[in-house]
């Protein structure tokens, strides 16, 4: 597979490499090409922006939930047609989960066998870029840094001592330098807050940023470096196309709720579901469906709207009490409770659940996650392993134990309350796990078939 590609990392967080991601998606795009996005890690909300400026949906590559092999096929698979690739990485080049570097973005530069453009935050800094990047090409000699991009840089004088320092000392080439401005740094907060499809104006937001890197980085040298990846060797990459849907399946999409990998609603799609998208912001009723998906989001965001739509939430507890198949990830766990308690107002929620939310201003699980199912979803085998992720600020309270039981036994994470996660009432599974389908064999087909049994 020759497909041009590169991965844009940083020595830390809050360097602005999703900003230069971003940019450089759209930039590329403007140029003509086609531009396939993917970010490094199991994060909702970047690529969510990377998919707003490349125009394609941006996938996710994570090692510790979907595997090396499932990762080459990912690229594969969706690099088709692209005419560049571009990983945004996660936290810093070296960071990983162990200190051997397994899974780290260094790790999927070289698993993906491209070069690296590192995004420097040089704010108060000048010589002292010189050993931080002569680390940096030497910690790992096999990873190619091929360029940097400076950001935040003061001044004409301030760009000109940091190309001369590189230029003497590393020989790294410098692709372009960011002005520091009050707005982009309002935009770069902005970023790390708020998804795209959630923000009001995002392609204005899109528009701003490409302007600017446009202006700043050498988006010809960029097409180059890219140019250089080697190919990668051939993977089976051939998708059967998706079935006659025999379950409808309602997929709550809004503001409110916007975690969804692309993968897993292709997987269900795959596994025989029609996905029908309904607002529970917006719509009075449910659409005919046989079950529903509830995922992710900022439900507290938007408590008080949802608490407004009382006739929807209404249906679907109604729904639910007879039987009605529910899968909820996170912010639909929250959807469902009973009440959700932020910044001292409490607001309903559906009802349907026998516990309460309670918002912290600390997250209260946050990490990669290994469960342990027990059988009681009625699609996961007891004693399969799972992998997920979480991030949450929130808290199950009040918890009825007397009218439910639990899905998983938690291996590594939080989940409910650190020993159990994937609260089961009736028909219902909701958790705080989110899984990803590549890295969770069967939780497609099962749902389906879950559903089909019990509709």
């Amino acid at each position: 597979m020759d497909l041009p590609r590169l991965v844009i990392s940083a020595p830390h967080r809050s360097s602005g490499k999703t900003t230069v991601s971003i940019g450089l998606c759209a930039a590329l795009r403007a140029a003509g090409l086609a531009v396939q996005p993917f970010k490094k890690g199991p994060d909702f909300i970047d690529p969510m922006w990377l998919t707003a400026a490349a125009g394609r949906d941006c996938r996710n590559l994570d090692q510790f939930m979907m595997g090396d092999e499932e990762i080459l096929k990912s690229v594969a698979r969706n690099g088709a047609g692209a005419g560049i690739a571009l990983a945004e990485g996660n936290m810093g080049l070296f960071d990983s989960i162990d200190v051997e570097g397994r899974g780290s973005t260094s790790d999927l530069a070289r698993q993906l066998r491209a070069p690296v453009i590192l995004v420097v935050n040089t704010r108060n800094m000048t010589r002292s870029i010189a050993p931080l990047i002569q680390g940096f090409t030497n910690f790992e000699p096999d990873i190619d840094i091929a360029g940097v991009v400076l950001n935040k840089v003061s001044g004409p004088r301030h760009e000109d001592k940091l190309r001369k320092v590189l230029e003497r000392y590393t020989g790294v080439e410098v692709i372009g330098a960011i002005r520091r401005r009050p707005e982009i740094e309002i935009i770069q907060r902005h970023l790390g807050l708020q998804p795209a499809r959630e923000a009001l104006g995002s392609a204005e937001v899109v528009a701003q940023i490409e302007k600017l890197i446009s202006a700043s980085v050498d988006i010809g040298r960029i097409r180059a470096i890219a140019s250089t990846a080697p190919p990668l060797s051939a993977v089976e990459t051939a998708q059967k196309p998706f079935p006659k849907p025999r379950v409808r399946l309602g997929v709550a999409q809004d503001r409110a709720f916007t975690f969804y990998y692309p993968e897993n609603l292709e997987a269900l799609r795959a596994a025989g579901a029609g996905l029908i998208p309904f607002s529970p912001l917006a719509d009075e009723k449910l659409p005919e469906v046989d079950g529903l998906y509830v995922g992710g989001g900022f439900p507290e965001i938007f408590m008080e709207e949802l608490e407004a739509n009382s006739g929807l939430r209404a249906e679907i507890r109604q729904a639910i009490e007879a039987g009605m198949p529910v899968y909820a990830e996170c912010g639909g766990l929250m959807y469902l409770s009973g009440k959700m308690t932020w910044q001292g107002k409490r607001r309903e929620m559906v009802g349907a659940l026998p516990c309460d939310i309670l918002m912290h201003e600390k997250p209260r699980g946050h990490g990669y996650m290994e469960l342990e199912a027990e059988g009681g979803s009625g699609w996961f085998a007891p004693g399969l392993k799972i992998r997920g992720h979480e991030f949450h600020y929130s808290e199950v309270v009040g918890l009825d134990s007397a009218k439910t039981s639990f899905a998983y036994r938690v291996l590594r994470g939080t989940g409910v309350d650190k020993y159990h996660d994937g609260i089961l009432y009736r028909n219902v599974l909701a958790s705080y796990t989110h899984l990803h389908s590549l890295g969770s064999e069967g939780w497609a087909e099962g749902l389906v078939e879950f559903v089909q049994k019990n509709r």
